[in-house]
């Protein structure tokens, strides 16, 4: 069957993609009403995802060869169920495309990639206000947490945090 301009291609990003899933996430950013928060650069991503020990990979959809979403993730691993799982970190579809199932199936790509690989679980986080998402992901049986709550140190206090003696004690 020969495919036509309305098929999504669902394909492992590569390092040519970068400015592409960067812009992604500066549209992210900005559709959650932070677009201040992304400090990431193209060189960031091209460095760390795509140089010598990736610490991510992506997933880009297509539709007719052109951009259309994108799905960023990790490896994880639950002590607590002794196996490996992957967290989604971002998950992005352009408007035009949306109401195609794309940020669905790029979802049910990584896990069923994760699956493969002996995973058993799919974490990922939503901003709070996001209303839209959340029930997206609760429409696809990826449920809200209620024992759980995420923390962060970033920053200056993160770099304090890490470069303190092991003991904890000021030199």
């Amino acid at each position: 069957m020969k495919p036509t301009s309305n098929d999504v291609l669902i394909r492992p990003g590569r390092i040519d993609d970068v400015e592409t899933i960067h812009a992604a996430i500066l549209k992210l950013g900005t559709h959650i009403g932070a677009p201040e928060e992304i400090i990431s650069t193209a060189d960031d991503l091209r460095t760390y995802g795509f140089g010598e020990k990736p610490a991510f990979s992506t997933l880009i959809a297509e539709v007719g060869g052109e951009f259309a979403g994108l799905c960023l993730y990790f490896p994880i691993f639950s002590t607590w169920m002794g196996r490996p799982g992957v967290y989604v970190q971002d998950l992005y579809v352009e408007d035009r495309f949306r109401g195609r199932k794309i940020g669905e199936r790029l979802l049910r790509c990584v896990a069923a990639q994760c699956r493969k690989e002996g995973g058993v679980y799919l974490r990922l986080s939503v901003d709070s206000d996001n209303e839209g998402a959340k029930a997206f992901y609760e429409r696809l049986g990826i449920a809200w947490s209620s024992y759980e709550q995420t923390q962060k140190i970033i920053g200056e206090a993160f770099f304090a945090f890490a470069d303190a003696p092991e003991n904890g004690e000021q030199e």
